[in-house]
């Protein structure tokens, strides 16, 4: 069966001399892996220099109703929807949107297709990508709004002044975690800020390049205790780097 859907590229690789494999976020169906013909002749229904990391694509595949979980499917065409202005030229956006789109291969592997999360994801990047200032907190807001749709969502509730925050259970308590899995006090007090933060509201509010770090770290080992086989990002050094 032919189906035809809106895509988010996440991740491609090389697999030979005539074969891409490209993972892709799609509307209905979540992420899928597909098998692209490198073409000889730019005349091509499928022109692999669309699949550039977050690309908002459409394309057209044959759905095989039978197909093992981890097949690949075999795309038929592939058009650029909306096109960036600036996350690919920007040298910030890019190193947000190389960490974004690691991020997002790891965390959705696996998961159960989700239209709303893949409308936030793909709302999120056509802000981003028309934002021209005071974006250093997008990746921030971005993964911990991205949190309710797995259900870990932080819990604010329990929040007040000196409290540490437990990543285990995503709560805020009043005495150290006996685990190693928390934020210190020192960080904690952000995060409610953050979770109030809206992206068009968010140069509102000031982290230092330390602090931004720091929370990014927490961010992502957030992920890693509530979701199985996420591994270390390799792009995360760099968008420290870049933010330090």
């Amino acid at each position: 069966m032919l189906t035809k859907s809106r895509g988010i590229v996440l991740h491609t690789l090389k697999y030979n001399d005539e074969t891409l494999i490209a993972d892709i976020l799609t509307e209905r169906e979540g992420s899928i892996g597909f098998a692209v013909r490198i073409p000889a002749s730019h005349r091509a229904a499928v022109k692999p220099a669309l699949l550039q990391p977050l690309a908002l694509v459409e394309l057209e595949w044959d759905s095989r109703p039978g197909r093992a979980s981890g097949g690949l499917e075999r795309m038929k065409s592939l058009r650029a929807l909306c096109p960036y202005t600036s996350i690919y030229y920007e040298p910030q956006k890019s190193a947000i949107g190389l960490f974004l789109a690691e991020f997002l291969h790891h965390a959705l592997h696996g998961e159960p297709p989700s239209e709303p999360m893949f409308n936030y994801v793909w709302q999120s990047l056509l802000w981003f990508d028309t934002c021209p200032a005071d974006y250093a907190n997008f990746h921030l807001v971005f993964l911990l709004r991205l949190s309710r749709f797995f259900g870990f969502y932080p819990n604010m509730e329990d929040y007040s002044s000196g409290a540490f925050f437990d990543l285990q259970s995503s709560t805020f308590c009043t005495a150290r975690p006996s685990h190693p899995h928390y934020l210190a006090q020192e960080d904690a007090c952000h995060l409610p800020q953050l979770m109030r933060m809206q992206y068009q509201s968010m140069k509102l509010f000031h982290l230092s390049g330390t602090q931004r770090s720091r929370l990014l770290r927490f961010a992502v080992d957030f992920y890693r205790l509530h979701l199985p086989q996420f591994p270390e990002l390799k792009s995360l050094s760099v968008l420290q780097s870049v933010f330090a």
